[in-house]
């Protein structure tokens, strides 16, 4: 089949998805990035409307077709609450992809993409050069939240505040958690994903612990694997098969019974979106993609879903801190998983959890978005912000790197020092687990 016909094929497959589509305009009333700007092009209506005829676009505005796709979280809000059950996530995924192959990867992508990401041990080692040299280009920006900036980096960076990059990766660093001599119930392939590996990593060290305090064996893959999100996202469908096969090898070789993360949005990836487009990427690999695809839980789900933590009665004594939760839209609207989090959370000993309004609304980091839109992300946030301190919390928790690298990088510029923690974080820290 030659390169029209498997165009030809893509864009009729397009059109049968946008079928279900009845353009009632639910969707606006819960689009973050629509609330924001007020746009109707923002909203999931005005860019399937965009995606109608899309052949005849691409040829006289292909760019510009691109432009409006790429303005979207991919937080799945909008699948979420279709009444008609739109996959919207599918459809400009697929779009991105069809886009991008008739435009093509832009240099710059090109390089991060196919280059670097696509050759995780090559990638591995720059990041780790750049977190033993990064002193050169940050200076301190709160000593509470242990963030930074970077005026030399301003240009790439804007005003955002983050947190250094670890010196040495969780995937690099020494087994630390390892305890011989138990008998094990279970294998647990631990999968910590490429920002809490590089970023993070005492996220994936803590998970470790937990896993083994509960007698849970526990592995890693050899090399940290990008689960192949960003490329996908970008439309880049050559990064993310060849990152998928990588895994594949990878993770199958291990012979777990559970694929464990602590990143929302790896676990919604190897769960929803590997089955999605893997399958028709890599027909041969089916079986191994299912099988992992069924095997992937977020930790606080393994947990209380398969350890079988229970949690006590939420204590409403007012003792130790005050921690708020924050849903993660890859874990509760992609997967469904609200209850487990909160579960762990109301577990512990010098905690008092309190909800605040509107936990399941995006944060507005959307990975690459935030990186496009940095004004538009950070106004979606500050909402956000605002809730966490109406209820006069003290930490925010959330299951997530990338709304920790969003909740700190407002906090941190907003002067609040509001401490913010990954779950499995303060469930390791407690005294009584």
């Amino acid at each position: 089949m030659g390169e029209i016909e498997r165009l030809i094929d893509r864009l009729e497959e397009l059109d049968d998805l946008l079928a279900g589509c009845m353009k009632c305009g639910l969707c606006q009333a819960v689009c973050p990035v629509f609330t924001e700007t007020g746009l109707e092009g923002d909203v999931t209506r005005g860019k399937l409307y965009l995606l109608e005829g899309v052949a005849r676009k691409m040829i006289s505005d292909a760019k510009g077709v691109k432009q409006r796709l790429d303005k979207c979280l991919l937080c799945g809000t909008c699948a979420a609450n279709c009444p008609s059950g739109v996959n919207a996530l599918e459809i400009f995924l697929k779009a991105r992809i069809i886009l991008t192959e008739f435009i093509g990867l832009s240099p710059v992508k090109k390089v991060i993409f196919r280059n670097l990401i696509a050759h995780p041990r090559l990638f591995n080692r720059i990041m780790s050069l750049s977190g033993r040299f990064q002193g050169l280009f940050i200076t301190p920006a709160s000593p509470q939240l242990e963030t930074y900036c970077s005026r030399a980096l301003s240009r790439f960076m804007g005003e955002r505040h983050f947190r250094r990059l670890a010196e040495v990766t969780f995937s690099q660093g020494p087994e630390k958690w390892k305890k011989p001599g138990k008998t094990s119930k279970y294998k647990v392939a631990l999968f910590p994903g490429c920002v809490v590996d590089k970023m993070f990593p005492q996220v994936a060290m803590k998970t470790a612990r937990v896993l083994e305090r509960h007698n849970v064996e526990v592995s890693i893959p050899d090399v940290q694997i990008c689960c192949g999100i960003p490329s996908l996202a970008s439309g880049d469908r050559k990064s993310f098969t060849s990152l998928l096969s990588q895994n594949l090898d990878s993770l199958i070789a291990l012979e777990a019974d559970f694929l464990v993360t602590p990143c929302a949005t790896c676990t919604s990836t190897i769960r929803k979106i590997w089955p999605m487009m893997g399958s028709e990427l890599l027909s041969e690999r089916k079986e191994q993609i299912n099988k992992l695809a069924a095997s992937a839980m977020d930790i606080s789900q393994f947990l209380v879903d398969v350890v079988k933590i229970s949690s006590p009665a939420l204590s409403s004594d007012g003792k130790g801190k005050r921690v708020t939760y924050h849903d993660p839209c890859h874990l509760g609207k992609s997967l469904g998983v609200y209850q487990q989090p909160r579960m762990l959370l109301q577990s512990l000993s010098d905690c008092s959890f309190v909800e605040m309004k509107d936990a399941d609304v995006c944060c507005g980091n959307g990975g690459s978005f935030n990186l496009q839109h940095y004004q538009t992300s950070g106004s979606i946030g500050e909402n956000k912000i605002h809730n966490i301190q109406s209820v006069e919390a003290d930490v925010v928790a959330t299951s997530c790197p990338a709304c920790m690298m969003q909740l700190i990088d407002l906090l941190s510029r907003n002067e609040k020092p509001i401490a913010v923690k990954h779950v499995i974080e303060l469930y390791e820290e407690d005294g009584n687990q």
